[in-house]
């Protein structure tokens, strides 16, 4: 069915217009929902930012945070976070141990070399 057919159908009183008027709520329900989520996704974000904008992170510290907060897969391990920042494994433990005195990422409850760290839910 093509537009004109519908504005045609439409100023007729036929119900053509029924499914494709169905289709197009149905997409903006979803599309309402999707905004609704994607913003909380982002207000959770600012939130965390906004409450821990008086501790000093270096550029290291705030790019793995960032993804953390973007949902990182798997386990974060000084050894992963060694491989993202390029950098030393002896780098990679002193920039993890600043934020977690912070309380910013939490340790398992694992030790050792099993150690990973995450974030607290907002």
């Amino acid at each position: 069915m093509q537009q004109s057919e519908v504005v045609c159908n439409l100023s007729a009183g036929t119900e053509l217009v029924t499914p494709w008027l169905q289709w197009f709520l149905d997409c903006l329900g979803r599309a309402i929902h999707g905004t609704g989520t994607s913003l909380g996704g982002i207000l959770d974000k600012a939130r965390f930012w906004e409450n821990f904008a008086a501790f000093t992170l270096n550029e290291r510290q705030r790019n793995i945070l960032k993804r953390l907060l973007d949902g990182f897969d798997g386990k974060l391990t000084t050894s992963k976070r060694a491989e993202i920042t390029k950098s030393s494994q002896d780098t990679a433990i002193r920039d993890i141990k600043d934020p977690v005195e912070k309380r910013i990422p939490i340790p398992s409850g694992e030790g050792g070399r099993r150690t990973s760290y995450a974030l607290e839910a907002p």
